[in-house]
């Protein structure tokens, strides 16, 4: 399954209107709503059975405008991300005007990124403006859907919207902490997944 344009401008829509969709990734299927809409993003987490206190990430589709958003990111913090996004990432970074707060959970002062990099079948979605309020389309605790056939009937029957990109290669983002790289040029892996450690410490030393 290839998406166009029409698709683009269909989640822009439903997200635009409160809703919840269903969206290929560059790792999983994914569950977005607009970050900012308090009750979207509370019935995004109740299709999940997502416990209140857990963040979620930002997504963006195209990197300069999750840079954009983001004005205060230090000079040393952009050059690592332009290094390694998009990608199969979710970034943990400073985020000292608690922005997208109701993405952060109990800790505003930390935003989780994502700006993955889409494959051609799904490339149409890059003009998606965002942000987009992102979580894997699974259950919590539940394992993550590489296809549609694989997502649970709840979420398939709560969510407002369905895109289908066919098959993804299933495996979820890594979780990267950069959030000591600015000043200390410290990271580290908090999670394991579709981009290696050797890749990352090639672009962030190590």
């Amino acid at each position: 399954m290839t998406l166009v344009h029409a698709d683009a401008r269909q989640l822009e829509r439903c997200i635009a209107a409160g809703g919840v969709a269903v969206f290929p990734a560059d790792t999983v299927y994914g569950l977005a709503c607009d970050p900012e809409n308090a009750a979207a993003v509370e019935r995004l987490y109740e299709l999940k059975g997502r416990p209140a206190d857990k963040p979620a990430a930002v997504l963006f589709f195209a990197l300069d405008r999750a840079l954009a958003a983001l004005p205060e990111l230090g000079q040393r913090t952009q050059a690592a991300l332009r290094a390694l996004l998009p990608g199969g990432l979710t970034v943990l970074l400073n985020n000292p005007r608690a922005r997208f707060a109701l993405a952060c959970g109990p800790q505003p002062a930390t935003l989780g990124l994502r700006v993955p990099a889409l494959a051609p079948a799904i490339a149409a979605l890059h003009s998606v403006r965002g942000p987009l309020l992102q979580s894997s389309a699974n259950r919590s605790g539940e394992p993550d859907a590489r296809t549609l056939a694989e997502l649970d009937p709840a979420l398939r029957d709560g969510a407002d919207l369905i895109l289908d990109g066919g098959p993804l290669p299933g495996t979820p983002s890594t979780v990267l902490d950069l959030r000591d790289y600015e000043n200390a040029g410290g990271w580290s892996v908090l999670r394991g997944g579709a981009v290696a450690s050797a890749t990352l410490a090639a672009a962030l030393g190590s």
